[in-house]
């Protein structure tokens, strides 16, 4: 099991073929959860292939072969949650060096290096990395991970990997691309120059809401390398239902992506022209600052939306009266999600200079049928 298929693989093969082979012993065509924390051995220290399971699990070492020929990486690890995956990618660095941050993230992300990291000595400043001259002026000869989300979250805000890319390792630094909004079935991170990708897969990659997971795919062996070791020695990993659940995700990852990014652009542009709503964060539409980037390194604008209303009051009435998008934190699922960042996913950003404004409404576009989407979000802005 776990074979990469002879001759390379469009998209829609490798999420569902690769790493993926037949059950050697019995055929079959699911990769079968293998729920054990430990492994029998033929002889002292010589396992098969593990020895324990939070160093590896076959069921969770196909999701990871999937996904690394789905990025295009060399490798692919996964962990227990995205916050799991930043904290442990992270660690990798040591007291004194610098993570130049984008100005607009996961407040989740925000949170771990402004009250948890920075207190162990890493240090890291925000900045707009659609202004390549702002980016220069912040890079410092300790700056070790430039981190991109793009399109980031919650403003939908796009950032060009490739020009990005080639200011940070100018300065010796790497760069991460968070790509949970996009996942690689609309961008591929690797390809436009960054070298390590991250994913809550949580999101769009398991898909329907019901698991909690986290990976990293590296575009060099060394990085695998060592990411390996700290997956070991830190022990983030996710257990093997999680692991079946999230690879079960990936083989229909194309066909979702497709609904989601159908439904979220009509809505957007609907809610472009609703009188009630002030600004539409859509990388989908013209008017969105950034298009033309979005337009040549994505294939497709992704099914988040955010937008502002007239007031904190409107956005509390608009979250809590729809009935098909449900007011629920998280994002990425076949049903359609509806929530307030600043006090909600966003909280710890408050104070900060990533701050969002309280009339802020992040909307996740499930596969719903997108005329009753807009006729429940009607009712609810009416």
């Amino acid at each position: 099991m776990g074979a990469t298929p002879r001759g390379p693989m469009r998209f829609e093969t490798a999420a569902i073929h690769a790493g993926q082979d037949p059950d050697a012993s019995y055929g079959s065509v699911n990769v079968p959860i293998y729920q054990t924390s430990t492994y029998a051995q033929d002889g002292v220290g010589r396992p098969k292939r593990w020895d324990y399971a939070r160093g590896g699990n076959p069921t969770r070492a196909a999701f990871e072969a999937a996904l690394a020929a789905l990025e295009g990486g060399e490798r692919c690890l996964a962990f227990g949650s995205g916050l799991g995956a930043e904290s442990s990618l992270l660690l990798s660095l040591a007291p004194g060096d610098h993570v130049l941050l984008g100005d607009d993230v996961y407040g989740g992300t925000f949170r771990l290096l402004d009250k948890v990291l920075k207190g162990w000595g890493l240090e890291h400043d925000t900045c707009d990395l659609a202004d390549l001259d702002s980016m220069r002026s912040q890079l410092r000869p300790e700056t070790r991970f430039v981190w991109v989300e793009t399109p980031s979250n919650p403003h939908l805000k796009i950032v060009d990997i490739e020009a990005v890319a080639a200011v940070a390792h100018e300065a010796g630094a790497q760069v991460v691309v968070d790509n949970t909004f996009a996942t690689p079935a609309l961008q591929r991170p690797i390809a436009l120059g960054a070298d390590l990708v991250v994913h809550s897969v949580t999101k769009y990659l398991g898909g329907h809401s019901d698991l909690i997971g986290g990976a990293i795919v590296a575009k060099d062996p060394e990085w695998g390398e060592r990411l390996a070791f700290l997956v070991n020695a830190i022990g983030a990993v996710p257990g093997p239902m999680d692991s079946y659940l999230a690879l079960r995700g990936l083989k229909t990852l194309a066909i979702r992506m497709e609904a989601h990014c159908r439904n979220a652009e009509a809505i957007a542009r609907w809610l472009d022209a609703h009188p009630a709503i002030r600004k539409v964060n859509y990388p989908g539409l013209e008017s969105h600052p950034n298009h033309d980037v979005a337009a040549r390194q994505m294939s497709g604008f992704g099914g988040m939306i955010s937008i502002e209303v007239q007031s904190e009051e409107r956005a509390v009435h608009l979250v809590e009266h729809t009935e098909l998008f449900f007011l629920a934190e998280s994002l990425g699922g076949v049903e359609s999600l509806i929530e307030m960042p600043l006090p909600m996913t966003h909280a710890s950003t408050a104070g900060s200079n990533l701050e969002v404004t309280p009339e802020l409404v992040r909307i996740s576009v499930g596969i719903e049928h997108v005329d009753d989407l807009i006729a429940d979000l009607d009712q609810a802005l009416g």
